[in-house]
């Protein structure tokens, strides 16, 4: 495996991007709330010599219900504006896959076209976060990612994975298709491999993510992973914010409308996950288990 520099960049002048967010008091951990079942999952954010790390968790693959979405978005606005904050490290907990996109629990409960916009709002307002984010998001990829969470990978600036991360954009075999994430992972990988993952929902090997730009960077072990993680997100912590700005703006050059086309693609997902078709391929995958 051919050895890849670590990048060298990051944060910038939030306040042109966020205008009212709270401030480091308000960057409490997001947990579940005592007695509330475990089930419910959970997102948190703490912070450490300059790094910022996001980390979710669900028990079922670490799939994102709207309560997640919506927290992980927040979270990433707060870290944003939080000036000890130079660097991100989006992360998942356990030890199975990183992010089986959406909750197909909650597709199942969907009955208008209107709640199933604003579910996959959540996912749409998840990527314009990051996006405008002006610090490096650095994603830490331990496992498999499916659909919505291909998208997530998609728009963190660098990624570091297990060579074990396959991944797999299978909204067409529930009867959707990619569409709040296409643009993030097209803008990623390019039209002609974004296409093929959208058309046969196969799972390509964590070499073929990383061949085709999914993936920065591939490693053998978790300890490894770890290492690369930690000495990156270190390097990152103390370069110069303003120069990371600047190239965060230059990497996202071309997304400017994106704040009015993913709320138009939540409304194409939302009306499909209606159809007959679609309840139907849903209630098979759950019933697989």
């Amino acid at each position: 495996m051919a050895e890849r520099q670590p990048l060298a960049a990051y944060p910038l002048q939030l306040a042109r991007f966020v205008p009212t967010l709270s401030t480091r008091a308000n960057m409490t951990p997001s947990t579940p709330a005592v007695g509330a079942p475990p089930s419910t999952g959970f997102v948190r954010a703490t912070s450490a010599n300059g790094v910022g790390t996001l980390s979710f968790f669900h028990p079922k693959g670490n799939s994102l219900p709207a309560t997640l979405l919506k927290e992980l978005a927040e979270a990433v606005d707060r870290l944003a504006f939080d000036k000890s904050v130079q660097v991100i490290v989006l992360r998942s907990e356990g030890t199975g896959p990183f992010c089986a996109g959406a909750s197909f629990d909650e597709f199942s409960r969907i009955d208008t076209a209107e709640a199933g916009r604003q579910f996959f709002m959540g996912f749409a307002n998840l990527i314009l976060a990051m996006r405008r984010c002006p610090k490096f998001i650095v994603a830490r990829v331990h496992g498999k990612v499916a659909g919505g969470g291909v998208g997530i990978v998609a728009a963190a600036d660098y990624s570091l994975a297990m060579v074990t991360a396959s991944v797999r954009l299978s909204e067409l075999a529930v009867g959707i298709g990619p569409f709040i994430v296409g643009p993030v992972i097209e803008r990623r990988i390019g039209s002609g491999s974004f296409s093929a993952m959208a058309v046969d929902a196969e799972w390509r090997d964590g070499a073929w993510a990383e061949r085709h730009g999914l993936y920065s960077r591939l490693c053998d072990v978790q300890t490894e992973l770890d290492a690369h993680i930690e000495s990156l997100a270190h390097t990152l912590a103390r370069s110069n914010p303003d120069a990371m700005a600047e190239m965060k703006r230059m990497f996202w050059a071309g997304t400017e409308d994106w704040a009015e086309l993913l709320p138009e693609r939540a409304k194409m997902s939302g009306r499909l996950v209606l159809s007959d078709h679609t309840r139907k391929a849903i209630e098979a995958f759950k019933a697989r288990g």
